[in-house]
């Protein structure tokens, strides 16, 4: 492994992926979305559970590499209490941040700022937008059936 590789694999990094709030499955979910990167082979579901249009309670399953485990940590202490267009804005900036250098997505998102150094490899993006994306799916389709 290269060192570039290694200094991305940091210690902030580890320590998100080893703990992920909001882990497992709901009994009963208004919504639910797995994704997965076809590359690395990554999965995260998540279910969730809206109350007047915003994320009561939520769960995840995350099969993933470092990166996406710590992505999904990230998402796990924000999500709560957020709308589908907030959700949508988040994984939006953060495909903006990691792919043409935009800035880190806004509060109460802004904890992937830890992902920044993973910019530059592109083979990771997928796995660490896998969260995101797979919750704001999952609302979309709560919000359908509501």
């Amino acid at each position: 492994m290269s060192d570039d590789l290694i200094q991305l694999y940091s210690g902030r990094i580890l320590e998100l992926a080893a703990d992920i709030p909001h882990l497992g499955r709901l009994p009963d979910p208004q919504g639910s979305a797995k994704r997965r990167s076809p590359l690395c082979g990554s999965t995260v579901t998540v279910d969730v559970a809206l109350k007047d249009g915003r994320v009561e309670t939520f769960a995840q399953d995350v099969k993933a590499c470092a990166l996406g485990q710590a992505a999904a940590s990230v998402m796990g202490r924000a999500l709560a209490g957020r709308s589908l267009a907030e959700v949508e804005a988040a994984r939006d900036a953060l495909r903006a941040m990691l792919k043409e250098g935009g800035p880190v997505p806004a509060a109460p998102f802004e904890g992937f700022e830890v992902l920044l150094p993973a910019r530059d490899y592109r083979n990771r993006h997928a796995s660490i937008l896998l969260p995101l994306e797979a919750a704001a799916e999952a609302m979309a389709k709560a919000t359908e059936t509501a």
